[in-house]
């Protein structure tokens, strides 16, 4: 999910879409949180690690 969100913001910014944004933001700090949880050891959606 942090890759999508970073592709996202990457294709935006070079193609001029403004939709990617945000999209890409909200995605990527997603990710960022999913990792940090599984990083700690809180399980994430049922799974012990989230890969």
């Amino acid at each position: 999910m942090i890759f999508l969100g970073v592709a996202l913001l990457v294709l935006g910014f070079y193609e001029r879409i403004p939709i990617l944004w945000p999209v890409g933001i909200i995605l990527l700090v997603i990710g960022i949180v999913l990792e940090l949880r599984g990083m700690a050891g809180h399980a994430v959606r049922g799974r012990r690690h989230y890969y």
